[in-house]
């Protein structure tokens, strides 16, 4: 997989990339990432890429023609399965759209910043628009960044143990089941018996039962889908 990521700020998306597991599927040639920095995509001396919007207004917008030159570089070199849009007022992100991402082999993301883009963007070359929550972030880097982390793992090779994702919160629609690890006993907090009684029919039907209990006390929602 390829993601290259549009941006502002290139260097606010330096650091996920260069630790822990996302490091480690870049260096097994598992994904590849590329951040543009959008002022080089510039035709003015003053690397400029916002401006004032149209109509007034706080707050600045980013202009079209850098982005549009960008992203046709882009696509000048390979063929793209998506062009997403981080802003606030996109789909929802979920489980079952990294799981589909995780599917593709070439992405571009798009970092909204200031008030976001000019709106002829998003009509024009944008394919997906993805919010990471209801909230406002100074920018897309972070949201971006939370994206490729979730997508990423999910490519097989990247985990040390591929079906431990298969056992994530989100991907049955339910929350993950309580977990335990050593000691059994501490301070006399014991971990439940079944999970050390080695009967493995017993263990996963634990399992579920707890992890439906657990969806049905915190996102009882889940259900409802």
């Amino acid at each position: 997989m390829r993601i290259d990521i549009i941006t502002v700020l290139p260097e606010l998306l330096r650091s996920p990339f260069e630790a822990s597991i996302l490091k480690r599927a870049i260096d097994k040639g598992l994904v590849s990432v590329y951040t543009h920095n959008l002022r080089d995509y510039t035709s003015n001396s003053y690397k400029q890429v916002d401006d004032y919007q149209f109509g007034g207004g706080a707050g600045m917008v980013l202009m079209i023609e850098p982005i549009d030159k960008c992203i046709s570089k882009l696509k000048e070199e390979r063929d793209y399965d998506e062009v997403i849009y981080m802003t606030p007022d996109g789909d929802t992100f979920s489980q079952g759209m990294a799981n589909e991402l995780s599917l593709k082999k070439n992405i571009i993301i798009l970092c909204g910043h200031y008030k976001g883009v000019d709106q002829r963007v998003r009509d024009h070359f944008i394919t997906r628009e993805i919010s990471v929550g209801d909230f406002v972030l100074s920018g897309g880097e972070l949201a971006a960044a939370v994206l490729c982390d979730a997508v990423i793992r999910l490519i097989p090779g990247v985990l040390g143990n591929e079906t431990s994702a298969l056992t994530d919160s989100f991907q049955d629609d339910l929350l993950a089941p309580p977990i335990y690890t050593r000691p059994a006993n501490y301070k006399g907090w014991k971990v439940p018996d079944i999970l050390t009684s080695g009967h493995t029919a017993n263990i996963e039907k634990w399992r579920e039962e707890e992890a439906l209990k657990n969806t049905e006390n915190k996102r009882p929602d889940l259900l409802d889908d």
